[in-house]
């Protein structure tokens, strides 16, 4: 006889009641009860902001042209007024690159040279000395002094005929962009022979009343002075500076009404043939030799090489090209690599389309450069053609390394930690922003994208009141860079 307990009583009449109650489970849920007055309604979750938001939100006056693409399918991931042909800016210089990278080859080496026109004898050179520039962008004050040494090593110590500089393995070109003021040290000539990037230092302080001026070729161990490019201290207040022609030599004037106490800025060059022939017989001066005056030779060089300085190779110019965006040398890249292709030195406009044509037939994408750095604002790039190169075959790998390393910001502007990568090229003109290169995402995802903001209406009023910082450009230029940074972290999550 089983014990009956409170236990076993409990149990059974859960086991007779359950399956009647699930057997008739309603089969209709009922309403949910209503939510007591005054509590909270439950968070929305937060819809992404559309692009023309993002866009929108940075409040730039002009157009700004985007787009993104993903470099393994093709696909473009969002775009906006991508077909617009704006200035590329100094983006230029990744097209130049890929041109210069490709033609030239990556271990191109640039060779400045002395060539001797007569025989050795007892320490004297009896014929001419030639200094002959084979288009290198990146020569020095350093690597004259160098050059110089290796002629004292030679046991010369006199020069009996002529001093002659050669400039003609890239056509002459007085400044890369005419509509850019006199005094801009990014705006210098380009020729065969290039020196410290064809930019003179000046530098003034006060003295009694008057302003002691030098004009120097300073270099990271030197400073020679030059006499090829002259400053004169003039009592206006406007313009600050002025340039002319002198002939053998760059005459420069500045308002007396701008100079503070003392300060320095680098100033073009408008003679670099001359400049480096100066420089350099300062430096075979010191090292005991004799020579004359330096003069232009318009012939190729003769004669035999007892000399020869050689630049870093292509690779290593382009990586320094892109990260320090010097327009000097995207320009002697691009004349390098145009005279290569037609045997013979083409001025910048004939080799700017020659480049123009060799992207098409290289990445199909259509540019219309009228340089090689971007300098002026008359080149056109639609961001949608500038992605297409970038995706093109072969590309990213080929100037992908090169590409500076973008940091993403935060609202104040300090550097924040993330898994997002970009690698792009930077642009800037007043009233023009552009940014073009790679995004790998935090999935890892390979993207390739172009920025271009310009507000054209004001660069052209810009340019007319002579203003090298006009009223309103710094804020704007925030406001784009500002964009650009909204953009990438949010393409970075994609």
């Amino acid at each position: 006889m089983k014990r009956w307990t409170r236990r076993s009583a409990i149990a059974g009449l859960i086991s007779t009641t359950a399956a009647p109650v699930l057997a008739n489970a309603p089969l209709v849920a009922p309403s949910p009860s209503a939510r007591p007055a005054g509590f909270p309604p439950p968070p929305r979750p937060r819809a992404r902001p559309t692009l023309p938001d993002v866009i929108a939100a940075a409040g730039l006056s002009g157009i700004a042209s985007v787009i993104v693409t993903d470099l393994q399918s093709g696909q473009i991931i969002e775009r906006s007024y991508a077909s617009a042909q704006l200035p590329p800016a100094s983006v230029a210089k990744a097209i130049t690159a890929l041109y210069a990278g490709e033609v030239l080859g990556p271990f191109h080496q640039f060779q400045t040279r002395l060539f001797a026109t007569g025989p050795i004898q007892q320490g004297r050179l009896q014929g001419n000395l030639i200094l002959a520039g084979g288009g290198d962008p990146t020569l020095d004050t350093d690597n004259l002094a160098d050059l110089a040494q290796s002629l004292s090593d030679l046991g010369i110590t006199h020069v009996d005929g002529e001093f002659q500089v050669w400039d003609g393995a890239l056509p002459y070109i007085n400044e890369i962009d005419a509509s850019q003021m006199d005094h801009l040290g990014y705006n210098p000539s380009v020729s065969g022979l290039n020196l410290n990037f064809n930019r003179v230092h000046f530098e003034w302080a006060r003295t009694s009343g008057n302003y002691l001026v030098t004009m120097d070729a300073r270099s990271s161990l030197y400073r020679p002075d030059v006499d090829v490019s002259r400053m004169r201290v003039v009592d206006r207040d406007q313009p600050v500076y002025t340039y002319a022609d002198a002939g053998d030599y760059d005459d420069w004037t500045v308002a007396r009404s701008a100079l503070g106490d003392n300060g320095s800025r680098w100033l073009p060059v408008r003679k670099p043939g001359l400049y480096a022939g100066e420089v350099f017989q300062t430096f075979a001066a010191s090292n005991g030799i004799h020579m004359p005056r330096p003069i232009e030779r318009s012939t190729p060089p003769d004669g035999t090489v007892i000399a020869a300085h050689k630049s870093g190779d292509t690779q290593k110019i382009i990586t320094d090209c892109l990260r320090y965006s010097t327009n000097l040398t995207a320009e002697a890249l691009g004349l390098s690599a145009s005279s290569k292709l037609a045997a013979a030195a083409e001025d910048m406009q004939r080799s700017a389309q020659r480049m123009n044509q060799w992207i098409a037939e290289r990445t199909g994408a259509k540019v219309d450069l009228s340089d090689h750095s971007g300098l002026s604002d008359q080149s056109r790039v639609a961001p949608y053609q500038m992605v297409k190169m970038l995706g093109a075959a072969g590309v990213p790998q080929r100037i992908g390394p090169w590409l500076k390393s973008i940091a993403l910001l935060d609202d104040q502007r300090n550097p924040i930690t993330t898994d997002i990568s970009v690698h792009a090229k930077t642009g800037t003109l007043n009233f023009v922003s552009t940014l073009s290169g790679y995004i790998q995402t935090t999935r890892q995802r390979p993207l390739a994208f172009a920025i271009f903001c310009a507000d054209l209406d004001k660069r052209e009023a810009a340019k007319a009141s002579q203003d090298d910082r006009p009223a309103g450009s710094a804020a704007w230029n925030r406001r784009a860079k500002a964009l650009q940074q909204d953009l990438l972290k949010r393409w970075g999550r994609f």
